[in-house]
């Protein structure tokens, strides 16, 4: 999952600043509260955000160090009865007076609570009641919850969106006032947010909150503003980003979820934009309610999106989706198999979308429709990719140039100018790729292509080709995007611009000229070389030449060497670098001033850029699919009501190994929806299990697979309890460990879901452990769940005797003869057969090609023998149990044929008519004398 990330940027907006600093008066207990102006944003802070990769920091508590960020700290926690700190000066400042909460409802029409900041793009009715007028210091006040008639919404739900590059990262949550009740939900929305919208217009809210950074005055967030419009009769708060703290949200869930449903806790925890949100909502309510909530009395679940299955992050860790388990900076993870991706929205929503993979059969049919025929058509595969790997990172690009700086500097000037060139460079690709998929037949790929023929792309370059050079477009060298920036206006547009240029041009002219007169001066092979950080320096290769006396001239100075590479400048050098960065800094202003007022005439079209990142992102990924199957014998997946799966095999083992790995067959049905899996240690159980979750994944997100023929029930819920570590942080205990994993399962499993579970039991002696597998199991068995189960627990192997929709399969090992050592060993074959195993006391005999000592191996064999004696006991089916088990089967395989068939009437009859004679052979004993089995 994406962590928050660290950015200390703040609006010059009030926002509310929660604190319980608290009054007495006569009529009751009364909370004042302060409108605190949060400190301005610094130099530093933007830095420190703008350099922060995604997933290291969050929406969340921001986690910079204060030693880090030279902003203004957050004032300590005041004593009782005062405000928050001395808050006189934010007040004046603001002309803002305090808000207090009134103990009665029949005060609370006079009184405000924490205030709604309403921006202009937020319009609601001023005479709705609960509602102040709005002025540019108070804003829209919301109405108290004590006057919430019974009829009228109690939904509060607190949003937060994750920045930078993990924007479009979303968490949401939501309480209902009038049910002790909170629901969760963490997903990864597009540049339309209609996941949220939906989900918004589902919970029918009475007031939403969000962060105060999120709606800045003339520098509100794109789901601020969508949000807003869409839900006009709505509240809004705002409160500082500080109370969307992650970790505090897991204390809140900790302290106040009841017993029941405490594996919540498992799912969420690394989900920290809802645990963010979760943290601003119940701070809020605390205030609005006057009142906190009894320890372990709330209700708290986890809603996945609709649209896509989901993964909880401990299963994503053991089926190493997207990091690997040894080694983080490893890409042999199914991210590491897919992404071809070529622009950094493609990896984007790679990512995402294997963290989410769909459900909507349709939606993956489109998928596959398209990777199929890049497959097919060569030229459309290679026109698209060339297109698509010159896209810069659009989403970021929009981002950008939708923000508009605080003060004019010039760093925002050089960016602004940087971002234009970036956005030229962007609009003249729409046509190169329209021309590559002018041919394409599927209807997913013509509907991308329609988008493409938004006049709106014409209309901002052709504006932009009024002001911007021709010739002016994104290169890469900071020398070469200096020189693309300073001449990126036309000529004759401002007349002091091209004078400053040509005092420019005449500088870097003199630099050069410079050292090349150094170079004959001292017969040196002197060259001009530029740098962002140093500008324009001398270079030197000693190859050929030797220096006299080893020494450079006394005139060179800041002398540093790599192997036979001199660097260095001189005092001349310097001044004329200082006379070009004032040149530079003219030149940049006066273009700023043209880029902006530019700008401002392309915003109102600026919005086609959404679909045009939407569309882009999505054909990198698929063509990072159809790339991924031309290295390997892909095949695309079909979805039934079955899960079979035809000589498979482990994607990112494949990767790792020079040779294909061992490929083996799947087949679950509603009929036979369980399979018990056993074998020796090492002989391919955990990498089965993983195997059959990644297909499952890769053929959810519209991937092909790699066999030679799969077909797949869609999995709402994927489950995995595979890794036998403790977890120290939780306190947790290997058994522990799987219990809380394995409760969490039983919690949340459904009929759609897929259930692997590896070894359960392990951490605990053998009586318990069969015990627990075996109430497991029948709990599973309940359901229509497809479950996959490997264990050492050979007694569990004849559970199927009581169940008909029970499977026992096993990993076969051969026995050969070790000539060195004169012993016999064990040689894996990884492949998978029907039945249980025949190995017995196979851990003995892994322990025996160790070095533990004979004797030791000896005592042990002769006590496991005994043992054995005594518990296992001779569990045979009556021929009564193999007739219902037969009957069962055909019963499935019938219902299976009438849903799934597509053979014609005469293969059918003869499927029909063999699946007869299987029937009668799977009992010949148990005919009863003087009937016909029909």
């Amino acid at each position: 999952m994406l962590r928050p990330e660290v950015s200390s940027t703040s609006p010059s907006a009030p926002a509310i600043s929660l604190s319980s600093g608290e009054t007495r008066s006569p009529q009751g207990p009364r909370y004042n509260f302060g409108l605190q102006e949060t400190p301005q944003s610094c130099p530093s802070a933007k830095a420190a955000s703008a350099s922060t990769p995604p997933g290291t920091s969050g929406a969340a508590g921001d986690r910079s160090s204060s030693s880090s960020l030279p902003c203004p700290a957050p004032s300590s926690r005041p004593a009782q009865g005062s405000y928050f700190g001395n808050k006189r000066p934010y007040v004046e400042n603001t002309l803002a007076s305090n808000f207090t909460f009134g103990a009665s409802s029949s005060s609370a029409r006079e009184t405000n609570y924490p205030q709604t900041l309403k921006t202009p793009l937020s319009t609601g009715n001023p005479q709705r009641s609960g509602y102040k007028s709005w002025t540019p210091q108070m804003g829209y006040s919301a109405s108290s919850s004590s006057v919430i008639s019974a009829h009228s919404p109690s939904v509060i739900v607190a949003v937060v969106e994750g920045r930078g590059l993990a924007r479009g990262e979303i968490g949401m949550a939501s309480i209902d006032l009038k049910n002790p009740q909170i629901i969760l939900s963490q997903f990864a929305d597009n540049t339309t947010y209609a996941k949220v919208i939906t989900k918004l217009k589902i919970l029918s809210p009475l007031e939403i909150i969000m962060s105060n950074t999120a709606c800045t005055v003339g520098n509100s967030t794109k789901l601020f503003t969508l949000i807003t419009e869409n839900f006009k009769n709505v509240n809004f708060t705002t409160i500082q980003r500080k109370y969307f703290n992650e970790t505090k949200g897991l204390e809140y869930i900790e302290q106040l979820c009841i017993a029941e449903f405490s594996t919540v806790l498992m799912e969420v925890q690394s989900k920290y934009y809802c645990l963010a949100a979760v943290a601003a909502l119940l701070k809020y309510v605390e205030f609005i309610q006057n009142s906190v909530y009894a320890p372990k009395s709330l209700k708290i679940c986890f809603q996945g999106s609709e649209q896509t299955a989901m993964i909880d992050s401990s299963s994503a860790q053991n089926l190493e989706l997207l990091i690997n388990n040894q080694d983080c900076r490893n890409n042999h993870t199914l991210f590491g198999v897919l992404n071809y991706t070529k622009t950094p929205g493609g990896s984007r929503r790679l990512r995402s979308n294997i963290l989410e993979p769909l459900v909507d059969i349709e939606t993956i049919n489109m998928r596959l429709d398209c990777v199929q025929e890049l497959l097919q058509d060569e030229e459309l595969f290679f026109g698209l990719q060339s297109v698509i790997s010159r896209f810069l990172d659009t989403e970021q690009l929009l981002s950008v140039l939708v923000q508009i700086p605080k003060q004019d500097t010039v760093n925002a000037a050089e960016s602004k100018i940087t971002n234009l060139i970036y956005l030229k460079h962007t609009l003249e690709l729409v046509d190169p790729l329209k021309i590559a998929m002018k041919n394409c037949n599927t209807p997913l790929l013509r509907a991308y292509y329609g988008s493409l023929e938004d006049k709106r792309f014409g209309i901002i370059l052709e504006k932009i080709k009024t002001v911007i050079n021709d010739d002016a477009r994104y290169m890469k060298g900071c020398l070469n995007m200096r020189t693309q920036k300073c001449y990126a206006v036309r000529s004759n547009i401002n007349e002091f611009l091209d004078i400053a240029r040509r005092t420019y041009t005449e500088i870097v002219d003199d630099i050069a000229g410079m050292i090349s007169q150094l170079g004959e001066k001292y017969s040196l092979p002197l060259r001009t070389s530029f740098s962002s950080a140093r500008g324009f320096f001398i270079q030197m290769t000693t190859d050929c030449i030797a220096l006299p006396s080893d020494q450079l001239p006394s005139e060179f100075i800041k002398i540093s060497k790599v192997k036979n590479s001199y660097s260095f400048t001189s005092a001349d050098l310097i001044k004329m670098n200082e006379r070009c960065q004032e040149s530079l800094r003219e030149i940049y202003h006066m273009t700023y001033m043209i880029v902006c007022k530019l700008l401002s005439e392309i915003y109102e079209h600026i919005h086609c850029l959404y679909k045009l990142s939407d569309t882009v992102s999505m054909l990198d990924m698929l063509l990072s699919f159809a790339h991924a199957c031309t290295l390997s014998d892909y095949v695309r997946p079909e979805f039934t009501d079955t899960l079979a799966i035809k000589h498979g095999w482990h994607p990112i083992l494949e990767k790792i190994t020079a040779e294909k790995p061992v490929a083996n067959n799947t087949y679950i049905t509603e009929g036979s929806n369980f399979l018990i899996i056993t074998g020796p240690n090492m002989s391919g159980k955990s990498t089965y299990l993983k195997q059959i979750a990644l297909c499952q994944i890769m053929a959810q997100i519209g991937s092909y697979v790699p066999a030679e023929y799969s077909s797949f029930r869609i999995a709402k819920q994927i489950f995995t309890r595979i890794s036998t570590d403790d977890d120290i942080e939780t306190n947790s205990s290997t058994f522990m460990k799987e219990m809380k994993e394995i409760a969490y399962i039983l919690h949340n499993a459904n009929d759609k879901s897929l259930i692997l579970i590896d070894e359960l039991g392990r951490g605990t002696n053998t009586e318990e452990g069969i015990g627990i597998c075996y109430a497991v199991c029948e709990y599973l068995l309940s359901l229509k769940a497809f479950t996959l189960f490997a264990t050492h627990f050979l007694e569990l192997c004849y559970i199927d005797t009581l169940y008909p929709n029970v499977e026992n399969m096993h990993f076969e090992v051969q026995h050969v003869q070790n000539t060195s050592r004169n012993k016999e060993a064990i040689l894996y074959t990884y492949k998978l057969s029907k039945g249980l195993t025949e190995e017995k006391n196979y851990g003995l005999k892994a322990a025996e090609v160790s070095s533990l000592p004979p004797s030791i191996v000896l005592d042990a064999k002769e006590i496991t023998t005994q043992i054995t004696k005594q518990i296992l006991q001779n569990q045979r089916s009556t021929p009564e149990m193999e007739r219902q088990r037969a009957v069962y089967h055909l019963a499935t395989r019938l219902v299976q044929t009438a849903r799934n068939s597509q053979l014609d009437p005469d293969s059918l009859r003869t499927y029909l008519s063999n699946l007869k004679k299987k029937y009668k052979e799977d009992f010949p004993r148990t005919q009863v004398p003087g009937k016909t089995e029909e």
